[in-house]
């Protein structure tokens, strides 16, 4: 007697989570593309729900894809338990999004053109300036990589510093964390978006906190000059993504305060670009978006 063949479940639901930065918006896209029912940002705890639709749609929803904030802090402790039980009930798979430390560095960079650049000033690069900028971007992930790497919270800054009782600071907004170039973190504050700081003071701050991590063993550059300059360039990275950003959630989310911040930010960003001949190019557009004349020189 043959026994009936036992049929397959069709049914497919995939949860996507990962980095900030590591593209799970286009991968969502993918599986939208490729005929999945797909939710974006669906909160941890309307997990079980959905699945219970899921299960109750009997056929017209064969295949889903959710996409979970990874910011979503203590609740998203609660993910594994859930995957677990989902998994025992129907076919179920997750999946962490990661990208290496290039990608994350040049999808900051690329914000700027995208958002600042096309969105906010409505401004066409020519060919001639897009080389300008895909030099620079080169040059400065090829500086930014090259540094030391520790664990950084990438968004270190006054506004997610918080004055607690005890165990100060309290940090806010740590779930982007990842492991990167020792001074990304340094320049995000003494080069605060929020808050500006004068040149010396910051100086003094960055003189302390290399000699500090020397003692500590950090792996810092052996000659301050060295450090002083990947946190210089370190700060172009980050202030071009700024701007991005600040512009990104202004036309996209309706955030206009941010644009209060867009003067300070630029200005750090100028006054780097000034002290460095290979930024010097970046520096002569970014005198160009804002209709100045570029001044002819010479560099020694």
């Amino acid at each position: 007697m043959t026994r009936p063949e036992r049929k397959r479940d069709a049914r497919q639901l995939v949860i996507l989570t990962g980095l900030s930065g590591s593209g799970k918006g286009s991968v969502l896209k993918t599986f939208e593309d490729l005929g999945f029912y797909c939710v974006d940002n669906l909160p941890v705890s309307l997990i079980p729900t959905f699945s219970e639709l899921y299960e109750e749609s009997r056929g017209e929803i064969e295949r889903a894809a959710l996409l979970v904030d990874a910011r979503e802090g203590e609740q998203l402790e609660k993910l594994p338990g859930i995957y677990r039980k989902l998994s025992s009930e129907h076919p179920a798979t997750l999946v962490f999004i990661e990208a290496s430390d290039e990608a994350l560095l040049r999808r900051e960079l690329m914000l700027f053109p995208d958002w600042y650049l096309t969105r906010h000033l409505k401004f066409e690069p020519t060919d001639a300036q897009r080389r300008v900028l895909d030099e620079a971007f080169a040059a400065i992930l090829t500086n930014n990589l090259a540094q030391p790497k520790v664990y950084v919270h990438r968004d270190w800054h006054s506004r997610n510093l918080m004055l607690t009782g005890e165990d100060n600071p309290g940090v806010l907004d740590f779930q982007d964390a990842v492991y990167g170039p020792i001074t990304y973190d340094l320049v995000s504050i003494y080069k605060d978006a929020y808050i500006r700081w004068d040149e010396d003071r910051v100086l003094d701050w960055a003189i302390r906190y290399w000699q500090a991590a020397r003692r500590a063993g950090l792996p810092v550059a052996a000659d301050f000059a060295d450090f002083y300059r990947d946190f210089e360039w370190m700060g172009v990275q980050r202030h071009i993504k700024v701007l991005g950003i600040f512009a990104r959630l202004h036309h996209r989310d309706g955030k206009a305060a941010y644009l209060d911040d867009m003067p300070t930010v630029m200005g750090y960003l100028r006054r780097a670009c000034e002290r460095y001949a290979a930024l010097h190019p970046l520096h002569n557009l970014l005198d160009q978006l804002e209709g100045k004349a570029v001044e002819a020189g010479y560099t020694f």
